[in-house]
This record gives structure tokens, C-alpha cells and sequence, in this order.
């Protein structure tokens, strides 16, 4: 019974062993099967699922891109018949060291600098010894000859690693006093690309820098293309055929500067140090914008750009300063012009009412002088004492009837003291103080002597030439200023249709009674016949009206007053056809009084369609532009 028992027991462990080692066996089949099945998915996933991203991946990877570089937008004057800017074909020269053969990179390079006629040290800081083993382009030259390129292609089994390519170069047909305006290009700085990157721009992109070019960069720079070549982990070329996808240039611009009117202001200007504008006062175009001293922006497309910029950044009276708007200056007696159309306005004095010109005024400890004519004017109304400028009668009534607060407001109401928003990436917004102003800044109060120098355009006011030109624009538009602007239509470089036209944009819009505009429309067309302008500005031909303007500057090199001249013609015309015209020469130059004579010669040559010579002909200036000293 015991044995039985045992043996009973011993088959029963035996069972029990057998089921657990099936269940072993199970597991690990189950295990298997389940990790199979894991692997089945992700390779499916791999493969299916994700088989787009990675083999996009492959291709990144396998591939070596390059980016063809896209031609800039060309840019025209008003009639879209003259390129301003064009884009050149040029080369660029490169050099990939890894195809160099080793021990031989001193010999290519001095080669190749010589063909470039350059220092080889000039190649070795452009290929630094941790290159020298890379398969990556490097950029030696650019604006390359297509001379030298024969010469390197002749020889081109002397100077492995050497290739080149095309590359547009930004060739600036009109040079002169368009600089200004249209600006340069240049390469991207690391700050720039830091900011700009999240555009579209790359780390080599070339981009404005000044001018239009910098302003519509977004129009002009166009798409870049690529071209894609598979290559093996050491960067060498597998396959023959690339794969290209084609640049989309830029738009082209059309400004609206006139070339015929911008080549007449530049000549009339002459060699003198400041800035004349040509404006449109009924749309706010601007059709001439004239600095000097200008530059050639050709001057930055060689590899020396940068030592270019330091000459001009670095020479007598800033030749990169665009003094049209970026130059402020006292307003001098042009400012009259607003103190008319306040005192007007206002009801400061009536209009007929005379004022004693003794040709001086004592107040407090100091004595007024009134410059333009001394023992005095005798008694003047408010319009003989716009056209004689009579400074007493400007002071009196801005200090006794009208007050600083109301003729910085009436300042304001003309555009001075604020941006005018033209179409530029700089411009001067000028000053116009006030008496809290001075309170805060200098911690003094305003005086009644700080009221007279405003009245005439002296003391802390400042403006630009722009500003100048709108405050007559809003004397043509009778109560309204238009935002000076230079785009004029954006168009495709393709099919050249417009894509888009710049409409006029109101900047000012001021309430005052139109038959007070009127009022200060002839004042400003006696000041011309019967005032300080009626020599200088005589046109027996044209109708002309403006005032002129002579702003004392204390430590001027030669002499101690700007010439201003504003004035806008014909003054009877419609406004449509109207033009305005501010000059300002500063006083480094020789004393000549040239801004009124400058403008003249603009309004015949604009007016009469002639050139800069046949103007000054018609008018009898020729004696005065061969004798009167000019600024070399």
C-alpha cells in the first residue's frame, strides 16, 4: 500500500513538471510571437508609415545644395523707360580645398592669386589651415572679369579645386546725386541675419543696405533656386544630373523721381554742400531728391566694400548723408510762412496794420537786429513785411499777440517736428520746442526772447528740406499735406503689368478757411515780385511764388548763414500742375545767396523743359555760374 502510494506520488510530480515545462514553452513562444509582432510594426511604421520622412532624410543627407542666387528687381525712374539699377552678369571665383592634392595648396594658391592679381595671403585668410581638408565651397572673388575667367579655364589643370560661376552683380547705371535715394547692397551681417532670418534670408544673402534698396528689399530680393547633387560621405560628386530648381527674380520698381528733373536740380545745385527737393504737392511725389556731396554706389561691389564705406564714412561733409531728410537745419525766415498763416488764422493783428521796422528791438539786456536791412523798413503791414522779411515785425507780433504755445502748434499743424513718413529706412522728424520742453530739458524757463528767435525761424526749431518743401505743399493744397513718397508702382519682372500702384496718402489736414489760404498764396507771389526774391527769382516767363530764407549758424567754417530758397510755380495753375521746389546750401560754402538762383533755374528747366545749360541761358545766368566761386 505504501509503495503504491509512492509510486502514485512520483507519476503525479512527474505530471506536474511536464505542464510546467510546457508553460515554459508557451511563454516563450507567446514571448517570441509578441516581439515579432513588435518588430513587424515597426518596421511597417519605418517603412509605411514613416518611409516619406526618412527617405526625405536620406536624400538631406546624400545630398550636396547649392542656392543659385536670384537677380535683384530692377529699378526705373517715373517713366519706366530708364533703368536706374540693373543687374550684370559677373563671376565669382571658388575654391574646395579636399580636391586639392595634398602638399600642393601653397602652389594653387599663389597660381590663382596671381591670375586674381591679389596677395596669396589674401587666400589663405579666405581658406584657413582648418579648411584645408573640407570639401565645403569657399567663396575666393567676386565681380570677376570674364578675361581672367579665360585665362584660369585655360589653365584650369593647374588649379585643382579652382571652379567658378555666374553671379549677378548690381551695376548702378545712374550714379550722382540718385545715390541717395536708391541706396546700395551689400552682404548680410550676422546681426542682420539674426533678425532677419525668420524672412527667408540666408547667411550669405546680399540685401540692402541704404535708400530704396533697403526700404523694399522685400520687393527686389526675389526667391533663390537650388541646385541638388547626391554625394557620398566624403562630400564627392555620385551623380552627373543635377537637380535644379530655377531662381524667381525680384520686382522691378518704378519711382517716381523724374531723371530729367534730378539731373537739372543736381547741375543747379552745383558743387555746394546741400540738398535741393523737387515735389509734387498734390499726390505727395517726390521727383527730385538732390544731396551734395553724393557718391557712387558701384563703389560697394568690390571685395574692398567695406574699406569704400570707411573713405566716405570718414570725408569732409558726409557724403553718405542724405541731407534732403536726414539733415536738420533752422527754418530761418521760410518759417515765415507759418507765422503768416497764424497771424491770419489767429486774428493776431489785423493784416493791414503797421508796424514800426527801426531796424533793431532792445528787450530785457539785449539787442534784436533786424539783418536785412538796417536803419530799419520804416512802417510795415503783414504782407510787405513776409516779402522785405522784416525780422522786427515777425518779432513783435509772436512774442506780444501770438506766444510760443500757439506757434508750435501751428508748426505742428505744417508737419514740422514729425516724421513725414517718406518711404525711406532714415529720416530726421526736425524739432519744434516748446516752453515745457525747455523746462525739463535745461530746467529753465522760457523767455520772451526764446519767442522771438522762433518767430523767425532761429533759436531751437529745426527742420529738413522735406519738411520745408510740405510746408509750401500745404500752402499749394490750401490746408492739406500728402506723405512725400518715391515708390510708384511695383511691377513683374516677367510680364512687366503693374502689381502695384502707390495711391496718395493724406498726412495733414488742417481746418483753416480757404480764402485765408488764398490770402497767403499772393503774399508769397508779392514776396517775389516786390520782395527780398525779386532778383534772384525773376522769370519773365513763369509765375513764381515762395519765400526765401538766410539761417544764421554760429562756427560756420566760412561763413555764418545757410541760403534757403521754397517756392512752388506756376502760381496760376491748377495745384495738379503745380510744382514746389526747397533749396538749402549750407554755410560752409562760399557766401553767394545761390539757393533762390538754384531754384529758378529748376522751375525754367522743370517748367520750360529744358536742360540745366538752356536754363541758365534764358534766364542770364550763365555770367553768374561761370564767376561765382563753386564748392570743389
Amino acid at each position: 500500500m505504501t509503495e503504491y502510494n509512492n509510486d502514485l506520488f512520483s507519476s503525479y510530480e512527474k505530471s506536474l513538471e511536464g505542464e510546467k515545462k510546457n508553460l515554459r514553452i508557451i511563454v516563450l513562444l507567446l514571448g517570441l510571437v509578441i516581439t515579432f509582432l513588435i518588430y513587424t510594426i515597426k518596421l511597417f511604421t519605418l517603412q509605411v508609415i514613416e518611409g516619406k520622412v526618412y527617405r526625405q532624410r536620406s536624400r538631406t543627407i546624400s545630398s550636396q545644395v547649392k542656392t543659385i542666387p536670384a537677380n535683384r528687381g530692377e529699378i526705373f525712374d517715373r517713366n519706366a523707360s530708364l533703368p536706374l539699377v540693373i543687374n550684370t552678369d559677373s563671376f565669382a571665383i571658388d575654391l574646395t580645398p579636399a580636391e586639392i592634392p595634398a602638399g600642393y595648396y601653397d602652389t594653387v594658391a599663389s597660381k590663382l592669386a596671381k591670375y586674381l592679381d591679389i596677395p596669396k595671403n589674401y587666400i589663405d585668410k579666405k581658406v584657413p589651415q582648418r579648411l584645408r581638408s573640407s570639401y565645403k565651397t569657399i567663396e575666393i572673388r567676386v565681380n570677376v572679369p570674364f578675361s581672367v575667367i579665360s585665362n584660369i579655364a585655360e589653365n584650369i589643370t593647374d588649379l585643382p579645386g579652382v571652379s567658378w560661376r555666374s553671379k549677378p552683380m548690381r551695376n548702378y547705371v545712374e550714379t550722382g546725386s540718385i545715390s541717395h535715394v536708391i541706396g546700395y547692397v551689400g552682404d548680410i551681417t550676422k546681426e542682420e541675419f539674426n533678425v532677419m532670418y525668420n524672412h527667408g534670408y540666408k547667411a550669405n544673402s546680399i540685401i540692402g543696405k541704404t535708400g530704396i534698396e533697403k526700404q523694399y528689399d522685400s520687393y527686389l530680393q526675389g526667391t533663390s533656386g537650388l541646385e541638388s547633387r547626391t554625394v557620398d560621405a566624403r562630400g564627392h560628386i555620385i551623380s552627373d544630373e543635377p537637380v535644379i530648381t530655377p531662381p524667381e527674380s525680384g520686382k522691378n520698381l518704378v519711382l517716381t523721381i523724374d531723371s530729367h528733373i534730378q539731373k537739372l536740380a543736381e547741375q543747379a545745385l552745383g558743387k555746394r554742400v546741400g540738398a535741393a527737393v523737387v515735389l509734387k504737392p498734390s499726390n505727395g511725389e517726390v521727383l527730385a531728391m538732390v544731396s551734395y556731396p553724393f557718391y557712387d554706389q558701384n563703389l560697394f561691389n568690390s571685395d574692398d566694400a567695406s574699406a569704400a564705406y570707411t573713405k566716405l564714412a570718414t570725408s569732409p561733409n558726409n557724403p553718405l548723408l542724405n541731407r534732403a531728410v536726414n539733415a536738420v537745419y533752422p527754418p530761418a525766415s521760410t518759417f515765415k510762412t507759418i507765422m503768416t498763416t497764424a497771424i491770419l488764422a489767429e486774428k493776431a493783428v489785423p493784416a493791414e496794420k503797421k508796424i514800426e521796422c527801426a531796424g533793431r528791438i532792445v528787450y530785457g539786456n539785449r539787442t534784436f537786429t533786424c539783418h536785412i536791412k538796417y536803419p530799419g523798413h520804416g512802417y510795415l503791414d503783414l504782407k510787405n513785411a513776409l516779402a522785405q522779411s522784416c525780422d522786427v515785425y515777425f518779432w513783435v507780433v509772436g512774442r506780444d499777440n501770438l506766444g510760443v504755445d500757439k506757434i508750435a502748434s501751428y508748426s505742428k499743424e505744417f508737419g514740422f517736428g514729425e516724421s513725414l513718413g517718406i518711404d525711406l529706412p532714415a529720416q530726421s522728424t526736425g524739432f519744434v520746442p516748446t516752453s515745457q520742453w525747455k523746462e525739463r530739458r535745461y530746467h529753465e524757463t522760457w523767455k520772451d526772447g526764446d519767442t522771438m528767435n522762433m518767430s523767425i525761424g532761429q533759436g531751437y526749431t529745426l527742420v529738413t528740406p522735406m519738411h520745408v518743401a510740405n510746408m509750401m505743399a500745404m500752402v499749394c493744397n490750401e490746408g492739406k499735406i500728402y506723405k512725400p513718397h518715391l515708390l510708384k508702382e511695383v511691377r513683374d519682372p516677367s510680364t512687366n503689368e503693374a502689381i502695384e500702384i502707390i495711391k496718395p496718402e493724406i498726412l495733414k489736414e488742417s481746418n483753416i478757411d480757404r480764402a485765408l489760404w488764398k490770402e497767403v498764396q499772393q503774399d508769397l507771389r508779392y514776396t517775389i515780385t516786390d520782395g527780398t526774391a525779386q532778383y534772384p527769382m525773376n522769370n519773365k516767363r513763369f509765375q513764381l511764388a515762395g519765400k526765401t530764407g538766410t539761417a544764421e549758424v554760429n562756427g560756420a567754417l566760412k561763413n555764418h548763414w545757410h541760403s534757403w530758397m521754397v517756392a512752388y510755380g506756376p502760381y496760376d495753375a491748377p495745384v495738379e500742375e503745380q510744382y514746389v521746389v526747397s533749396v538749402i546750401v549750407e554755410a560752409v560754402n562760399d557766401w553767394e545767396w545761390w539757393a533762390p538762383y538754384c531754384t529758378n533755374i529748376i522751375f525754367q528747366g522743370i517748367l520750360a523743359n529744358q536742360t540745366f545749360d538752356e536754363a541758365i541761358d534764358t534766364l542770364g545766368f550763365r555770367y553768374l555760374v561761370k564767376t561765382k566761386n563753386r564748392q570743389e
